[in-house]
């Protein structure tokens, strides 16, 4: 492998052949690529790009880094990713529907990285409850319950695990081509069949605008159907936090009310849910897909393998009848008030987001411990009028410190204007579909 002279071409904007690609990416999980040639690598890309064709060779060459999941189910192996946002718990909900409906899901998910939350450490804030587990631990659960949530060992793709750590430390996480590659090489390692992106675009999200958004999105649909994974995606509203709570606990309990049919408690996340699970059904030629997800919630049988997943990773057996009594409560609430009288216009969900982390619901850095109980909940919407003296969110928090720390920053992360918004669609584009 002449990594010289691969980086080399690179700087010079020639695009690599397959062949150089998937060595590189070896060499990245046997060592043999030094963190010198990575990160001149990684800054070439950067600056350079991939092509379409490169940054499909880079996604396979660094899934078959390590070990490459195969299925034999009768029925499809499916799965969803999100780029990241605010109050979104999806997954949690979409899981097990989609196994309600006879789809297999190995849903490989990571935790909370910066402002915004991760699934794992929502399924987490369930006491009990553990994540990680073995590679058999994870096929006996797919084949048994049709769905599990859990953390990646560190057989999967263990040259993006090397390439991330060197992106982040050379200013090189950007690239739509590496961002792309690092997604999917995981993804794609659990031996899909199909895959449904919901790429994130708003405040909340790491694509503030639309074309960021758009970019990403193409990238992603392109590497993974060249891959040969049935994929599609939908460019989604992060304005505001997708469902009225912020944090672990507390996003895991809006969760449960969707599960057992409570569709008023968070009517995006509901929504949502339906348009990713039929979009996705629909991909491996199952029709009425929406129709489907909405039957596997009213009746019951998503909320049915919800449960039994949680029991299977250690959490309680009884979440479905008492989750209210299991899931971890903040010793300080109260309400965050509106300083005058208007329009609710805007919510900086990154700084919403930001604030769940000084609370300690999330990482200032890789070691830190979180606390699952704090967060913000029944976060008013975009569009809502309120009074002077108004609650606009309520303050879940350790300690009072904590709480007017956290206040401030829900104030300063809310706008307010005398003339009603218009409210933006939650679904704002398609791509591949």
């Amino acid at each position: 492998m002449d990594v010289r002279g691969l980086i080399a071409g690179l700087r010079q904007g020639d695009t690599p052949d397959a062949a150089a690609l998937h060595a590189f990416a070896a060499g990245l999980a046997s060592g043999a690529v030094s963190d010198a040639q990575a990160g001149a690598f990684a800054m070439a890309v950067c600056l350079n790009g991939l092509g379409e064709e490169g940054r499909v060779a880079l996604t396979i060459g660094m899934r078959d880094s390590g070990d490459v999941m195969t299925w034999d189910m009768p029925g499809p192996v499916l799965d969803k990713h999100s780029t990241g946002g605010v109050g979104d718990c999806v997954s949690l909900v979409l899981a097990p529907a989609l196994a309600a409906c006879g789809a297999y899901v190995p849903m490989i998910s990571g935790r909370g990285l910066g402002h915004t939350g991760g699934t794992l450490d929502k399924l987490e804030a369930i006491p009990g409850l553990n994540t990680q587990v073995s590679a058999q631990t994870l096929r006996d659960m797919v084949g048994e319950i049709g769905c599990a949530i859990v953390g990646a060992s560190g057989s999967i793709a263990p040259a993006d695990k090397r390439l991330y750590a060197i992106r982040d430390v050379t200013a090189t996480v950007s690239s739509v081509d590496l961002i792309t590659a690092s997604i999917l090489s995981k993804k794609l390692a659990a031996g899909l069949e199909g895959l449904i992106l919901d790429v994130k675009c708003g405040a909340g999200a790491f694509m503030k605008t639309r074309a960021e958004a758009q970019e990403l999105a193409e990238a992603l649909v392109l590497t993974a159907n060249g891959a040969g994974c049935k994929t599609a995606a939908l460019i989604t509203d992060m304005s505001q936090p997708l469902v009225p709570s912020v944090g672990n606990a507390l996003e895991v309990a809006l969760c449960m009310e969707v599960l057992a049919d409570n569709r008023e408690a968070a009517p995006k996340l509901y929504e949502l849910t339906l348009r990713l699970g039929g979009a996705l059904l629909g991909l491996v030629g199952i029709d009425g897909g929406a129709a489907r997800v909405q039957r596997a919630l009213s009746s019951g049988d998503a909320m049915e393998r919800f449960t039994h997943m949680v029991a299977a990773l250690g959490g309680p057996p009884d979440i479905e009848k008492d989750w209210h009594t299991h899931l971890p409560k903040a010793p300080v609430i109260g309400d965050v008030l509106a300083q005058s009288d208007g329009y609710i216009s805007a919510i900086d969900g990154e700084r919403l987001g930001f604030a769940v982390v000084g609370l300690g619901g999330g990482r200032a850095v890789e070691t830190d411990l979180v606390d699952p109980a704090v967060g913000f909940s029944d976060i008013l919407e975009i569009g809502t009028k309120v009074s002077r003296g108004m609650p606009i969110m309520t303050i879940h928090a350790g300690d009072g410190a904590g709480a007017e720390a956290a206040a401030q920053a829900a104030i300063q992360a809310v706008t307010l204007a005398p003339e009603p918004p218009i409210s933006p669609p939650l679904i704002l584009e398609r791509v591949g579909l």
